[in-house]
């Protein structure tokens, strides 16, 4: 992660409800948390991997994408994950119906849900054809960059 992704990243988190974030890449760690003071504190140093980025910052969703797994997952799923720190939104506006459901089958570039991030309203997209399994937020909840968002089924 370099210095401009870091500050990116503080500016993101300064905006956000969130009152802690902890972010690893690699051999790379981040802890960033609010306290009292309306400055957060961040702190960066060399991590041992114990676990997957995914895993670590996800375990709600490891929860509830357990029925899926009782179904046996087909060979060819995996998760769509955050691309960014911010707010989920399954659709454009309050009262538009949500851009994908479970079961929907979607296009390459099709539009999956919003992430707000300071104020921008950011469209995620699928990179490949798939199939939609799993929600695994809901609606106008916090998420983390790197957090499950949906578990796919590759087409």
């Amino acid at each position: 992660m370099n210095l401009k992704e870091i500050k990116d990243l503080i500016k993101v988190f300064n905006n956000s409800g969130l009152s802690k974030l902890k972010v690893e890449d690699g051999d790379f760690g981040l802890t960033l948390e609010k306290g009292d003071s309306a400055a957060p504190a961040a702190s960066a140093a060399p991590v041992q991997q114990t676990a997957a980025p995914a895993a670590a910052a996800a375990p709600a969703p490891a929860a509830s994408a357990e029925p899926a797994k009782e179904k046996e997952l087909p060979e060819n799923a995996v998760y769509i994950t955050s691309p960014m720190v911010g707010t989920f939104y399954r659709s454009p506006s309050p009262d538009s119906p949500p851009f994908v459901n479970v079961g929907d089958v979607v296009k390459k570039g099709q539009t999956l849900c919003i992430l707000e991030a300071m104020k921008i309203m950011n469209e995620i997209e699928a990179e490949f054809d798939c199939k939609i399994l799993d929600i695994l937020v809901e609606d106008g909840q916090p998420v983390e960059y790197d957090m499950p968002l949906f578990l796919v089924e590759k087409v």
